[in-house]
């Protein structure tokens, strides 16, 4: 995983690379903004397309300061409906009222939580007026929620407080590599041949010789897969949905001293975090949702003990997620 600088921003010079995702940080920050840190949002990036995870007060201006902007922002993914996670969204339907054009708004989440930004958009927001563009709320529940032709997106339930908490996992799927060189040695040219092998059909050159897919396609190879785990008091059950992440966003809302207290309200410490990590065999793992009573440099301490590999993600940071072959 490469961590990018925050003024880096790679979704502006779109590279078209199927195992690549990229995740922005808005807000890093637990149920109340601090100085330093706004609240929960995130905008996962893969080829021309965007998600945004969460939108938590003040979102859209952390779009705007990131230089992200809000072209093709067309798909947010909830992970519940506490107001630290979906503030947001009234502002940034009040924006495209008056400032910004879209195309189209699909809002993903369970039932509790719809039902919470249902009021808050049309009730509040709107107030009987039409949304400035087709604006859809979509009940989802875990399974495949969206299926393009490199990756999917699946949700998955956590335990938080109240029904219907989700977290998501995008995974490019299993390709077999094209070997380039193999197909030098056959002669096969470039252009539509070396497109239809790719599809795995067979060619015929311009001798007279038949070439097969499968001599010039490799071993089958997983994808990059990036769990992004909403807020949860247990890991015993993400274990397997997180199994082999080359990354796992989670958040880490307390330290192990107060670990009765992130029961009592069903969050995390990092430690917790780490010992997931650890188990779920994940390459690398990032701590998000950090409450303003702990120091950034004591987070890091606790959970890197346990998990090296580990970052504690700052608003504006920008990571590459990449599977290694």
């Amino acid at each position: 995983m490469e961590k990018l600088p925050a003024q880096c921003l790679p979704w502006l010079t779109h590279r078209k690379d199927s195992t690549l995702f990229e995740i922005l940080f808005l807000g890093t920050s637990a149920s109340a903004p601090s100085a330093k840190r706004g609240l929960s949002g995130q905008i996962v990036s893969h080829n021309e397309y965007r998600f945004l995870i969460d939108c938590g007060e003040g979102t859209q201006r952390q779009i705007l300061q990131s230089g992200a902007g809000f072209k093709r922002m067309t798909r947010i993914l909830l992970t519940h409906g506490h107001l630290d996670h979906i503030l947001g969204l009234g502002g940034l339907l009040s924006t495209f009222l008056r400032w910004e054009a879209i195309e189209e708004l699909e809002i993903y989440g369970g039932r509790s939580t719809l039902e919470r930004v249902r009021t808050l958009l049309f009730d509040v927001v709107l107030r009987g007026n039409k949304p400035p563009m087709p604006l859809r709320l979509i009940e989802i529940k875990p399974g495949v929620i969206f299926d393009a032709d490199d990756f999917t997106v699946t949700a998955f339930s956590v335990s938080h407080r109240g029904p219907d908490c989700l977290g998501y996992v995008f995974e490019g799927k299993a390709r077999r590599p094209f070997l380039a060189e193999k197909a030098d040695e056959l002669g096969v040219p470039f252009g539509p041949e070396r497109r239809e092998l790719v599809a795995g059909n067979e060619i015929t050159l311009a001798d007279g010789r038949r070439v097969t897919a499968e001599e010039v396609l490799g071993p089958l190879e997983k994808g990059t897969k990036l769990v992004v785990v909403g807020d949860t008091g247990r890991t015993d059950n993400l274990i397997e949905v997180c199994k082999d992440a080359d990354g796992l966003v989670i958040e880490s809302t307390y330290l192990d001293e107060e670990a009765d207290m992130a029961r009592q309200f069903s969050h995390l410490t990092a430690r917790m975090g780490a010992e997931l990590a650890i188990k779920a065999g994940v390459k690398k793992l990032i701590l998000t949702h950090i409450s303003r009573r702990y120091r950034e440099k004591d987070v890091i301490a606790e959970v890197q003990s346990i998990f090296p590999n580990t970052v504690v993600a700052r608003d504006f940071d920008t990571f590459h997620i990449k599977r290694d072959i």
